[in-house]
């Protein structure tokens, strides 16, 4: 009696602490498992096909667009990346539920071949944390954080285009947040078809 998985897009600003939100969903939920996306570029080293990417020349890649073989796909510098629809569907057919972590242009692909996943958008409480985080993490130049800053700015433009907006201010509340909407979700009547029906099978009633 097992139902699909449910697809989670988790997007927001770099430095709004994604990466460490969804790590920790996974230490909670076993069944919640990272999409692998596949590239052009050459892989490095440690990294290994079909766990790190699916490593693909141009050449397929492109046929693979033309074939709407992608969830969401883009290309940065001269390398492609996308996320593999085949490959998600597979896995939410096992009952898997599949997190993408992707920026909002991604994120808008997805919604527009599979509305119905989850879209949920992260954000610190404010742009003077934002660029604390970011400088705090010493990765980046002050150019490149003035960048990030504003794309910050221009991208809150679009959360409303998502279900849920949560706020990254206490990190294990965040979490919990986000935990308890996929909780929520995972409850909804739409995706538990199979359990209704054996329901309704037990208790000899019938759908109105």
């Amino acid at each position: 009696m097992s139902d699909r998985g449910i697809l989670i897009v988790l997007s927001g600003p770099s430095g709004a602490g994604k990466g460490t939100i969804c790590a920790a969903l996974r230490q909670q939920m076993p069944n919640l498992v990272y999409s692998v996306s596949m590239t052009t570029r050459a892989p490095r080293v440690g990294e290994e096909e079909g766990v790190s990417y699916f490593f693909r020349d141009k050449e397929e890649f492109q046929r693979l667009i033309k074939e709407d073989a992608f969830l969401e796909y883009a290309q940065v510098y001269d390398n492609f990346y996308g996320t593999p629809k085949q490959h998600v569907m597979d896995l939410l057919a096992e009952g898997k539920s599949v997190i993408l972590e992707i920026d909002i242009q991604g994120a808008m692909q997805v919604k527009e071949r599979f509305s119905e996943a989850v879209f949920i958008y992260i954000v610190p409480p404010s742009l003077d944390i934002l660029s604390n985080r970011l400088r705090d993490r010493g990765t980046d130049a002050a150019d490149v954080i003035d960048k990030r800053l504003s794309k910050a700015s221009s991208e809150l433009a679009l959360a409303h285009r998502y279900d849920y907006i949560v706020v990254n201010d206490v990190l294990p509340d965040a979490v919990e947040k986000v935990a308890s909407i996929l909780r929520a979700e995972a409850c909804k009547i739409k995706r538990n078809k199979e359990k209704i029906q054996y329901i309704y099978k037990q208790y000899g009633g019938k759908k109105e």
